[in-house]
């Protein structure tokens, strides 16, 4: 694939001209105003965790001291994302900006103090009577979830002065060893042969050959890229240890039972809810591994390797251009709703979409709120079905911050459970629209890069899953190896992908390729992607039921995520997420899409 591709670059300057400009300059410097008077004002009230005497008296002075601090917590947040999602946007699709990496940079030091601002307040209502609070203050109600949230996070809070301290060693550790990793990935070229010359192409463009339909060029790239994983796999292992071991120290120091048990905290669900998917998950192993032999079958290949996965059917698939895959997505969300049509007919005449691979540019696909209404998306685009499904998946994304709007930072704060919830939704609608639409042979294609989707959701992401675990518990001992990473990584698509893939040609390096694993702040950042798969075919199981009813509610339970675990706001669609029958009720419809795929590749058997 070519780097000068003509694909949309996103358009900043709605927000600041430019980061040189004298608007981004007077934006930044007001932004850091704010958090330097909010502190003043958090010191001046007190915000912080007080005296235990406090729980009981919640005076007139206490309530409006809150709804004050409260107000202006919200408004400096909102700025701040602006702000850093503005710049992110500049390092994410050039790494080698260094005005932008020094901005980046720059706004890292007074996010720490909006950080630590973020403690004192969970503190603050710790020590408050937030029942009381919330009989009294209409804006403590309009909160409520946010409010008791926080009342059980106090417990788990260090001191005041740990956890400040916490904040401020995070810009120079965790965080540091996030920002190592994707700017050595962002910035990591590979030699890879390509008509018997070799060329030194961008890591997120090799990784895209995966999709190539000539089988040898699909080897060459991947044995490139393993060969450049392993040249740069010394600092992503020191990164990796670094992360997880400050994890495991912060969660054992606030008294989580382990990371986990924090993380789903933080997901807004109960390990019951978990083992109940990861169960249905299991279970349907067989299934998928039905569809990887069958693949490979269809490929002419006694079994898959890792560089099939994505192999396409055909030696000369459907074309999506991206003018092709934005109509389309505006056509087929308008089947759904004019709202939902229009908002991507927005995002793709406003210029929100960043399409283009280059180099310095960060691998895979995104969505980013960036204001009001307002989001960027980042993608990496592939002119086949493939590239539209992350289209229509990202603009799910921003959908869902479209119907966050009106709330405030504190009420969008929606765990990662639910933020697939419009994703999967999207690109459920679109994939259905094109099986519909296109030639049987295009449709083979297209139902076949839905399963691949749904085996990397359900199949590698358990692999993903087990892999942290394993990194998790042994990580308290000591620090694991590169050797030690790879082992583990390999023993996790064992015991995932099983027989349907060739047990000697995996991926080693997947610890190295997914950012997912460099956050401190996101620990396990897999499993809710395959809850967001089954949740979202689910709901659109019930919009298919009775569509009107469906579209009535839809909205609002996305301007809703926020305010509610995930378990009350799925019983508003008549779903019990602790009950396994939901989750083999949604893996059910990928087994009706692998009988399928099974009898249109062989029509004989």
């Amino acid at each position: 694939m070519s780097t000068t591709q003509s694909l949309p670059r996103w358009d900043m300057s709605v927000v600041y001209p430019s980061l040189s400009s004298p608007e981004f300059a007077q934006g930044f410097a007001q932004t850091v105003q704010d958090i330097v008077e909010l502190v003043q004002l958090f010191d001046a009230h007190h915000v912080m965790a007080l005296p235990q005497a406090m729980d009981a008296s919640l005076d007139d002075s206490v309530v409006h001291t809150f709804e004050t601090v409260l107000e202006r917590y919200n408004a400096v947040r909102a700025s701040a994302r602006t702000l850093s999602a503005y710049i992110s946007c500049f390092v994410n699709t050039d790494s080698h900006d260094d005005r932008a990496q020094a901005r980046a940079s720059e706004l890292r030091a007074y996010l720490v103090q909006l950080a630590q601002l973020d403690t004192r307040f969970v503190a603050w209502i710790g020590s408050l009577n937030v029942e009381s609070l919330l009989q009294r203050s209409a804006s403590a109600r309009d909160h409520a979830y946010a409010l008791h949230k926080a009342k059980v996070q106090s417990a788990h809070l260090m001191s005041a002065a740990e956890e400040e301290l916490a904040a401020e060693l995070n810009i120079s550790s965790g965080s540091a060893w996030a920002r190592l990793h994707g700017n050595v990935t962002s910035q990591l070229l590979v030699d890879v042969p390509i008509h018997g010359e070799i060329q030194s192409l961008p890591m997120s463009e090799v990784r895209n050959m995966a999709y190539e339909a000539d089988r040898q060029q699909r080897r060459n790239a991947y044995e490139a890229e393993l060969a450049a994983w392993q040249r740069t796999s010394l600092p992503l292992a020191a990164a990796l240890n670094g992360i997880k071991g400050e994890v495991n120290t912060l969660a054992s120091h606030r008294q989580w039972e382990t990371p986990l048990a924090e993380s789903l905290f933080i997901n807004s669900i109960d390990r019951q809810t978990l083992d109940s998917m990861l169960h249905a998950a299991q279970d349907a192993f067989p299934d998928f591994r039905r569809y990887l032999q069958a693949k490979a079958r269809a490929l002419g290949l006694s079994k898959l390797a890792w560089y099939d996965l994505f192999a396409p059917l055909a030696a000369e698939d459907e074309v999506w251009t991206f003018a092709d895959a934005s109509s389309f997505i505006v056509e087929q969300f308008g089947t759904y709703s004019p709202r939902l049509s229009e908002f991507a007919a927005r995002a793709f005449r406003e210029r929100w979409i960043d399409a283009e691979p280059r180099p310095g540019k960060r691998d895979g696909a995104y969505c980013t709120w960036l204001r009001n209404d307002e989001s960027r998306v980042l993608a990496n685009y592939k002119p086949a079905f493939g590239g539209v499904s992350t289209l229509a998946h990202e603009l799910g994304h921003g959908y869902h911050n479209f119907n966050l709007a009106a709330r405030t930072p504190l009420q969008r704060t929606l765990p990662m459970t639910l933020a697939e919830t419009a994703s999967i939704f999207c690109e459920t609608i679109v994939r259905q629209a094109a099986l519909q639409k296109v030639a049987p042979e295009a449709g083979i294609a297209i139902l076949e890069a839905s399963l691949q989707n749904a085996c990397q959701i359900v199949v590698d992401i358990y692999s993903r899953f087990l892999f942290e675990q394993s990194v998790f518990e042994k990580r308290r001992q000591r620090e694991l190896s590169v050797a030690e990473l790879n082992d583990l990584m390999l023993d996790a698509q064992r015991a995932t992908y099983g027989d349907g893939l060739d047990q000697d040609l995996l991926h080693p390096y997947m610890w190295a390729v997914k950012l997912h694993y460099y956050s401190t702040g996101l620990s396990y950042y897999n499993y809710p992607y395959m809850f967001g798969l089954l949740f979202g075919l689910g709901l659109y199981a019930r919009y298919q039921l009775d569509p009107e009813t469906f579209r009535h509610g839809y909205d609002e339970l996305l301007s809703s995520t926020g305010l509610a675990d995930a378990a009350t706001l799925a019983a508003h669609f008549g779903i019990d997420l602790r009950s396994e029958a939901f989750w083999q009720a949604s893996l059910d419809i990928v087994r009706r899409d692998i009988d399928t795929f099974i009898a249109l590749t062989e029509p004989g058997a």
